[in-house]
C-alpha cells in the first residue's frame, strides 16, 4: 500500500524555478514508474522522460504520502532502498539519516529549492528532527556522488523536498489526526490561482507526549514531549509570456524534551529554522534558453536548557548560509542540452556552552565564517535513439582551501525488449564544516573531505509495465575522512588543549583527518499491479567500512545496518476502502568504531486503512509497529513502540 518509484532511474522534481513550468507534468508521474514517457524535472535540472536519468533517484508523490500516513519526513524516506537512520529517542530528538552507508552531513537537503544544512552543527549537515510531511507534495531521493549539479557536499546523495503548488483557482487541503500518547497532528493549506498570480501557503501543529529518550531497558521511565509548529508560502507572479518572479518561505519552531548523561532528566531544546527564497525566471530563443537568478536565505537556532541548573541555558548556536546562483538551461537541439550556473555560498555560525554555575563568567562565542563560489556545467546527449549520455564539470573556490574541480558522466540505454541499462560515476568534495574548524573542539588544520563513487543497474519492465523489477550495484571511496578525537587526562598531545588559552586550557576532544571509508552494496527492487491491488518491496545489502589503517581497519562502520528490507501490500476496493500492510526489517548494526557495542536487528509491522467519504474526504487510521518490538538505532537511547492513530483528510 505504501507506493514509491523505487526504480534506479527515476524523476527528481521541481528543484529549481527555471523549472516551474515543469513542475506541473512532473506533479502528475505515479509513484511507480509506470510510465516511462512522462516528462519530469529531472536529475539533471532538465526536462527529461523517465528512462533518459542514469543517476538512482526513488521518488514519493503527494498519493504516496497520504497512503503511507507518515507523520516525518524521516519515516517516509525510510521506506525506500539504501536509506538508514539513528535517532536519539523519539518524534523531536537528534536524527541522522544515511544515504548507502554515508556519513548524515554527506548528503545534501532540499526545500523548494534551497539548500538547507546547519553550519553550527558538529558535521553541518542538516537535522531531519522537525522536517514533518506537513504540506509537502513530492519527495525525491538521489543516490550516490551528486556534486556537479548540487554542491561539494552532495557525496552520499541529496533529499529533495518539494511543497505544494496550486493547480486550481481556489484550492485547500486539511489532515487531523490523533492517537497514542497523546498525540495530535493538525494541518491545513489554501492556495489558488488569480490571474498572473499563484499563491499558497500551509501551517501545520505536532504534539506528543513521547517517551523516555533513555531506553526503557537501561531504566527510563519519564517521557520526553515534543510539539513542533510550522507554516510554509509560496507565490509567483508571471510578469510576461517569458518572465516570471517567485518568492517561497519555511519556517518551523519545536520544542522537545530529552534525557542528558543516560539517565531521566529535565533537559529540554528548543530549535527554530526558517528558509527563504527569491527568484527571477526568463526564457529566451523561444524558450529554448531558460535562466534563473535567485537568492536563498537559511537560518537555524539551537538552544538547550535544564532548568535544575544554576544557569539553566547549557548550549547556544546560530548557523546561518546566504546564497546567490545563476542557473542556464539551452537546448542545442532536440538531442542536446547543456546546462550550467554560477553559485556562491556565505556561511557563519556561533556557538559556546555556558557553564552550570553562576560564578562561571559567560564564555566567549566560538565564531567562523567561510566562502564558496562554484561554476559548473552539464551536457546531456542523444547521440542515438534510446542511448542518453550527460557528462559534467564543477569548479569549487573555497577562501580557505582553494579550488578544486570535480567530474561526472553517465548513461542510460533504453532497449526495445522493455530493458533499461544505466551506469554513473560521480565525485565530491566537503570542506570541513566550521564548527569543526571553530569550535572549542575545533582544528584549523583540517583538510576537505574527498570521494569518488560509481554505479551500474538493470531494470526490466514486464507485461506492460505492470511488473518492474531492477537492481543496482554501487561502490563509493571517501578520503581523508574527519573524526573527533577524545582526549584523555592528563595528556600531553598539544591539541587537547584550547588553541591560543594561556595558560593552557584542556578539553575533552578534537576533530582531525585520519579517517578512509569504503562502501559498496546491492539495492534491489520490485513493484507489482494487478487492479486494485499493488505488491512493492526493496532490498539493500550495503557494506560500509573503515578502511584506516590500526585497530578498526575492516570495521563496520557506526549505525548502519549491513541488510535492509522493506515490503508493503495494499489493495484498493471499488467502493472507497483501501487496506494495506507494511513491514521493514534492519540486521544489526554496531553503535561505536570498534564495532564492541551491537545493536540488534529488528522487524516491524504497521497496518493502515482508509475509507473515502466522498470525493474530497478521507478517514485514515493505522497501526505502527503492532507487536510493540523494543529496539534502538542508538545505544541506550528508546524508540516507538506499538502506536495507533486516526484522522481525517480532505482535499478540495
Amino acid at each position: 500500500m505504501f507506493k514509491f518509484a523505487f526504480r534506479s532511474s527515476i524523476c527528481l522534481a521541481a528543484l529549481t524555478a527555471s523549472s516551474t513550468a515543469f513542475a506541473e507534468d512532473a506533479s502528475t508521474a505515479h509513484a511507480i514508474a509506470t510510465d516511462g514517457d512522462s516528462i519530469i524535472v529531472t536529475a539533471t535540472r532538465a526536462p527529461l522522460t523517465l528512462d533518459e536519468i542514469p543517476s538512482s533517484i526513488a521518488v514519493l508523490d503527494k498519493a504516496a504520502i497520504d497512503r503511507a500516513q507518515d507523520i516525518g519526513v524521516t519515516e517516509l524516506l525510510l521506506r525506500t532502498p539504501a536509506i538508514s537512520i539513528s535517532r536519539n529517542g523519539g518524534y523531536g530528538t537528534s536524527t541522522s539519516l544515511r544515504i548507502r552507508g554515508a556519513e548524515p552531513e554527506h548528503s545534501v537537503v532540499v526545500i523548494d529549492g534551497v539548500k538547507l544544512n546547519d553550519p553550527s552543527s558538529t558535521g553541518g549537515g542538516f537535522n531531519f528532527t522537525n522536517l514533518l510531511a506537513g504540506d509537502i507534495s513530492r519527495i525525491e531521493v538521489l543516490r550516490g556522488p551528486q556534486s556537479i549539479l548540487w554542491g561539494s557536499q552532495a557525496i552520499g546523495g541529496v533529499v529533495n523536498v518539494v511543497t505544494a503548488s496550486p493547480e486550481k483557482d481556489l484550492e485547500g487541503s486539511f489532515d487531523i489526526e490523533a492517537g497514542s500518547r497523546d498525540t495530535i497532528s493538525a494541518r491545513a493549506a489554501l492556495g489558488g490561482r488569480t490571474g498572473p498570480l499563484r499563491w499558497r501557503i500551509g501551517g501545520q501543529r505536532f504534539t506528543t507526549d513521547g517517551i523516555s529518550s533513555h531506553a526503557r531497558a537501561f531504566g527510563g521511565i519519564e517521557r520526553d514531549g515534543y510539539r513542533n509548529h510550522s507554516v510554509s508560502g509560496r507565490a509567483e507572479l508571471a510578469l510576461a509570456d517569458n518572465v516570471s518572479a517567485e518568492v517561497r518561505g519555511y519556517y518551523s519552531s519545536g520544542r522537545v524534551e530529552f534525557d542528558g548523561f543516560n539517565t531521566d532528566s529535565k533537559d529540554y531544546g528548543l530549535n527554530k529554522e526558517f528558509v527563504g527564497y527569491a527568484g527571477l525566471n526568463f526564457d529566451l530563443v523561444g524558450g529554448r534558453f531558460r535562466n534563473r537568478v535567485a537568492h536563498a536565505y537559511t537560518d537555524t537556532n539551537r538552544d538547550n536548557f535544564n532548568p535544575d541548573r544554576a544557569r539553566p541555558r547549557s548550549f547556544e548556536a546560530d548557523g546561518k548560509n546566504k546564497r546567490w546562483e545563476y542557473q542556464g538551461s539551452f537546448d542545442v537541439s532536440d538531442r542536446i542540452t547543456a546546462i550550467f550556473g554560477v553559485e556562491n555560498e556565505r556561511s557563519d555560525f556561533r556557538s559556546r556552552s555556558p557553564s552550570a554555575s553562576l560564578a562561571t563568567p559567560l564564555p566567549a562565542f566560538a565564531r567562523g565564517k567561510a566562502e564558496l563560489t562554484s561554476v559548473y556545467g552539464q551536457l546531456s546527449i542523444e547521440p542515438v535513439e534510446g542511448l542518453t549520455i550527460n557528462g559534467g564539470v564543477r569548479y569549487d573556490d573555497h577562501d580557505r582551501y582553494g579550488g578544486q574541480t570535480l567530474f561526472a558522466a553517465g548513461g542510460v540505454w533504453r532497449l526495445a525488449t522493455g530493458t533499461v541499462l544505466r551506469a554513473s560515476y560521480g565525485e565530491g568534495f566537503k570542506a570541513p564544516s566550521l564548527y569543526q574548524l571553530f569550535s572549542e573542539y575545533g582544528n584549523v588544520g583540517l583538510d576537505p573531505e574527498e570521494a569518488h563513487g560509481w554505479e551500474a543497474g538493470i531494470e526490466q519492465h514486464l507485461f506492460d509495465r505492470k511488473l518492474v523489477v531492477g537492481a543496482t550495484w554501487f561502490d563509493r571511496t571517501t578520503t581523508n575522512q574527519i573524526v573527533y578525537n577524545p582526549c584523555s587526562s592528563p595528556s600531553t598531545d598539544p591539541m587537547c588543549f584550547v588553541p591560543g588559552s594561556n595558560p593552557a586550557s584542556p578539553r575533552f576532544g578534537y576533530y582531525l583527518n585520519v579517517a578512509r571509508s569504503e562502501a559498496h552494496g546491492v539495492e534491489a527492487a520490485a513493484a507489482l499491479t494487478l487492479g486494485g491491488l499493488t505488491l512493492d518491496g526493496n532490498y539493500s545489502w550495503i557494506v560500509a567500512e573503515d578502511r584506516s589503517p590500526g585497530a578498526n581497519f575492516g570495521k563496520w562502520l557506526p549505525r548502519r545496518p549491513r541488510q535492509t528490507a522493506n515490503a508493503s501490500a495494499s489493495y484498493a476496493f471499488g467502493f472507497g476502502l483501501e487496506l494495506g500492510a507494511a513491514v521493514r526489517w534492519s540486521g544489526k548494526s554496531y553503535d561505536n568504531a570498534s564495532n564492541a557495542t551491537r545493536l540488534d536487528d529488528y522487524t516491524l509491522v504497521d497496518l493502515r486503512a482508509e475509507v473515502a467519504l466522498s470525493d474530497a474526504v478521507k478517514l485514515f487510521a493505522r497501526a505502527e509497529n503492532i507487536f510493540d518490538e523494543q529496539y534502538m538505532t542508538a545505544f541506550r537511547y528508546g524508540s516507538l513502540g506499538r502506536s495507533v492513530y486516526a484522522g481525517i483528510r480532505g482535499r478540495f
